[in-house]
């Protein structure tokens, strides 16, 4: 027993090891000392590029767990239950043109894939942005302003973020995936394609939306701003 738990602590002892004596090769270091250079020359591009980089590792997440999230809601009855809320007027066929419009029916049937793509959806940015907030305050921005203010704003853009990109995306979802599934006959895989499309088209309006909401919520003390300066000198 007592030498199954001293393998177990080893083992995150190992791999820390491992971590610290890759940082410690002069390949790595070489790298750490190019980067520090360039956020002191560049400090705003900088931050601009780790932004950048975590929004598409967020990106790729909604691109795995949307899938996965709708494949398991479509088994349920929640697909057969319409989700068509917030009338905005008009389409140019006459028919009501909602900001959240889920048909109920399958959409490889002709339907918005009602409740079940609708949860499936907000789910997978649910989880996306509350990862997204975290990663962006501490690694990014480096903040250590109050982070329940700081929710409660990234909170209110994000509902607003929401209804906005989902008014637009009644003007750009149907002729996605009519073209993909329909025009140029791809069927399931089509419709695949079709949610990884609209999905990044909505990642894309965040991300332009975020990085200037980012620069007001997540601020720096002087203490902070010194003491990461210290760090990189």
């Amino acid at each position: 027993m007592n030498k199954v738990e001293n393998t177990a602590e080893k083992k995150p002892s190992a791999i820390k090891d491992f971590f610290q004596k890759l940082g410690q090769t002069a390949f790595v270091q070489w790298w750490v000392k190019i980067w520090n250079n360039f956020k002191k020359k560049h400090p705003n591009i900088a931050q601009f590029f780790v932004f950048f980089m975590l929004s598409n590792g967020v990106t790729v997440l909604q691109m795995v767990l949307m899938p996965l999230l709708k494949s398991i809601f479509a088994t349920t009855n929640l697909i057969n239950q319409n989700f068509q809320i917030l009338s905005l007027g008009k389409n140019l066929d006459g028919s009501t043109y909602y900001m959240f419009d889920f048909e109920a029916g399958s959409i490889a049937s002709g339907g918005g894939g009602g409740l079940a793509f609708f949860l499936a959806v907000q789910i997978t940015l649910l989880i996306a942005q509350i990862i997204n907030f975290f990663a962006q305050r501490n690694i990014t921005f480096k903040s250590d302003g109050n982070p329940w203010k700081a929710a409660m704003w990234y909170g209110i853009a994000y509902i607003a973020i929401t209804f906005f990109a989902s008014a637009l995306r009644g003007l750009y979802t149907v002729p996605i995936y009519n073209l993909l599934m329909n025009t140029w006959g791809m069927g399931a895989a089509g419709e695949t394609i079709a949610d990884f499309i609209t999905m990044i088209i909505y990642s894309a309006i965040s991300f332009w939306v975020f990085f200037p909401i980012f620069k007001l919520i997540f601020p720096q003390s002087k203490e902070k701003k010194q003491e990461l300066e210290a760090k990189s000198n």
